[in-house]
């Protein structure tokens, strides 16, 4: 079986994955998870770190547990410099439980039960199950994404050589040289954010599909759904998204269509975030189901 940036398996059966479409070289967007506290903990904490963010499954399966003392045992030959990372939607008391009975203490455990803000951010929650998809993101320590395995069969351990190998690279090259290129991430807009003018706008709006301009002040879209429980957890996956971007898009479904309005509030008209928002709700966009049912297999 073929898979694509959409899909993981089990056991063979094609399963999708929701949310962004990341790879090396883009800058790693923050999500906020749950610590073993219940407190809030989000990949800004770990600034001017190399960081391994390793996802999966549960706790509860013999891969996962594996995977998690396999790092715990590794990063003694990483070095301390790195800060490793394991998400997945277990609760928090049962990680907590795990750590204490296997003494993990070298990898951080953190939950994303609440709002899947890692699994939506980073492309990686498993539709059918809302759960995790096994995966090990490498990011450097100014936030850049420098390698990403997603293993194509979940019931496969991650290719820890290859995590290794690559990991060693970044250690030895911690910035990235393409650190001007423009990232796909919301500034902060204030009072003083300049609107764009009309060529500006005709610019960005030449890099879209789909989107129009109303009113010289709002960037419009709507898209087709294939049901409302698809619509519903389309507008969810935006939400998602934009809390981390600190973006506000105005959202509705209507039957089988959302429509979606972006634009910036604090200066009444289009910035350069609406385009970047925009961008990024395609990009949920593109792995929504394609005729079918949202959950049938």
């Amino acid at each position: 079986m073929t898979l694509t940036h959409r899909t993981v398996l089990f056991k063979g059966r094609s399963l999708s994955l929701a949310g962004r479409t990341l790879k090396p070289g883009d800058l790693a967007p923050n999500f906020h998870v749950c610590n073993s506290e219940m407190g809030d903990f989000h990949l800004s904490d770990l600034m001017d770190r190399v960081k391994i963010i390793t996802s999966f499954i549960s706790l509860d399966t013999p891969v996962c547990d594996l995977q998690v003392k396999y790092f715990n045992k590794t990063v003694s030959q990483i070095g301390k410099d790195v800060q490793i990372v394991g998400i997945s939607k277990d609760l928090p008391f049962a990680q907590k439980r795990f750590c204490s009975s296997f003494s993990i203490g070298n990898v951080q455990l953190v939950s994303d039960f609440k709002t899947s803000s890692f699994g939506i951010n980073y492309g990686l929650l498993i539709r059918e199950w809302n759960l995790l998809a096994r995966a090990v993101v490498i990011i450097d320590s100014r936030q850049w994404i420098r390698y990403i395995q997603i293993v194509p069969e979940i019931t496969n351990q991650p290719d820890y050589d290859d995590v290794l190998k690559n990991l060693e690279a970044v250690i030895k090259n911690p910035h990235l040289k393409k650190e001007e290129k423009q990232p796909h991430r919301c500034v902060p807009c204030t009072d003083a954010t300049p609107p764009l003018t009309a060529a500006q706008k005709e610019k960005c709006l030449s890099l879209l599909d789909g989107w129009r301009v109303v009113d010289n002040t709002k960037l419009v879209k709507e898209f087709r759904c294939n049901g409302f429980a698809t619509a519903r957890d389309f507008i969810n996956w935006i939400g998602i998204v934009a809390e981390e971007q600190g973006h506000h898009p105005m959202a509705c479904i209507n039957d089988k269509k959302v429509s979606v309005t972006l634009t910036t509030h604090a200066v009444k008209g289009l910035t350069e975030n609406d385009f970047v928002m925009a961008h990024l709700i395609d990009e949920i966009e593109e792995r929504l189901p394609k005729g079918r049912r949202f959950f049938d297999s």
